[in-house]
């Protein structure tokens, strides 16, 4: 995903550079033109707006004011979420949790020689342990719409880019659960990839998990499950919404 684009630049500029030697009809040669230069600056945008292998940053400063808490990251995969947290508020923990099913297995890559479980985990505490956060972080194996944990536990709850992989009843499990497991006036800071102008530049119908929903549909959800809305906005691809219980 980040350096697939360059792969199109260089063969549509292998083959304009033919067709300008050979003096292929311009018509032609333009739309050559115009594809390499798509390809080249949706390359620019994954690579350096959308930056998937760089650190994530929270996109509010509300989440979590106070620095310190217990939270839990639904769907942590790989830990950039985790890390998100973890290095924004140096106060907090995190459990991290993740079925480390299909899912993980579809977007991370199958095993090699492991149960994904124990792959899954592995890689996730690779990734801990190179940003210094280890100490601060507890893996749990569970899936996000029936969680093993205690009702009213937690301080806060980040889900990036992963309840959004769900079908709309998987959605409202999750954010039930996720209700259940936060202490009143618990925070839930809700990251879901958005088909905005920039996704839809760069990668078309091609990822289709971020299927269309109706504007206030993740806002809809939220309240059905029990949250006030605090705050939303948009980033590059992405939707994210703060939400309370009260």
């Amino acid at each position: 995903m980040n350096y697939g684009h360059l792969v199109a630049a260089a063969v549509t500029l292998a083959v304009f550079g033919l067709g300008w030697i050979r003096k292929w009809n311009k018509a032609l040669l333009t739309v050559l033109g115009l594809v390499t230069f798509w390809a080249l600056a949706a390359f620019v945008m994954v690579r350096f707006g959308f930056d998937m292998n760089g650190r994530a940053t929270l996109p509010t400063e509300a989440f979590l004011r106070p620095g310190t808490g217990k939270v839990l990251d639904m769907g942590a995969g790989t830990g950039r979420s985790t890390l998100m947290v973890l290095e924004a508020r140096p106060q907090s923990t995190v459990v991290a949790l993740d079925s480390f099913g299909e899912s993980y297995v579809e977007h991370f890559g199958a095993p090699k020689g492991e149960t994904v479980l124990d792959e899954g985990r592995e890689r996730l505490r690779d990734n801990l342990r190179a940003a210094g956060v280890d100490g601060r972080c507890t893996i749990q194996p569970g899936d996000m719409r029936e969680m093993p944990l205690e009702a009213g536990t937690f301080d806060a709850i980040v889900s990036a880019y992963a309840i959004d992989h769900l079908n709309r009843e998987g959605i409202g499990k999750a954010l039930n659960e996720a209700n259940r497991v936060l202490k009143p006036r618990g925070e839930f800071l809700l990251m879901v990839i958005a088909k905005d102008f920039w996704l839809n530049f760069t990668f078309g119908p091609m990822l289709m998990h971020s299927r269309m929903v109706a504007a206030d549909f993740w806002e809809r959800s939220l309240r059905g499950a029990g949250f006030e809305i605090v705050e939303r906005g948009m980033r590059p691809a992405t939707k994210y919404i703060l939400a309370r219980k009260p």
